[in-house]
């Protein structure tokens, strides 16, 4: 009997992200930390504004119908699309979500995250320890440089 209520529990905790993301409004705009995504924008839009770009990060695309949303940081903020002269085009608000592969490790008041798809590796995540995270970060912004210098860049 225990372990069946905590199968629907583990069950109702894992289904309940899938079911909030699938009947947002569309004024909620749904992004996974450090991943983008298409979004369309108003016609006639001339200026978007992001409330917190520490949150999300905007790029809008040449042809002016649509955007680049970036999930930079967890949490919330709000996207305002507004037009040439500065009218309010459209609102919508913005969850930046962690991804759902990630293993913590926590040692005492220190924590890891380790990026697990399909194999666990260190990953710089938000809220890790400072130690690890520099250590992480160091370790892949070093690859990047090694890795642009291979391409001429």
């Amino acid at each position: 009997m225990f372990r069946f209520g905590l199968a629907v529990l583990a069950l109702g905790i894992f289904a309940a992200p899938a079911f909030a993301a699938g009947s947002a409004s569309d004024d909620v705009l749904r992004i996974t930390l450090d991943q983008a995504q298409v979004a369309k924008l108003p016609t006639n839009t001339a200026t978007v504004i992001i409330g917190n770009p520490a949150i999300a990060d905007v790029t809008t695309l040449k042809n002016g119908a649509g955007m680049v949303v970036t999930g930079k940081g967890y949490g919330q903020t709000n996207l305002i699309a507004l037009d040439a002269q500065g009218n309010l085009l459209d609102e919508k608000q913005i969850h930046v979500d962690p991804t759902n592969k990630v293993l913590v490790v926590q040692r005492g008041a220190a924590r890891e995250s380790y990026s697990c798809d399909p194999v666990c590796m260190p990953s710089a995540v938000l809220g890790d320890d400072p130690t690890v995270f520099s250590a992480v970060s160091g370790q892949v912004s070093a690859h990047d440089s090694f890795v642009g210098r291979g391409q001429g860049k």
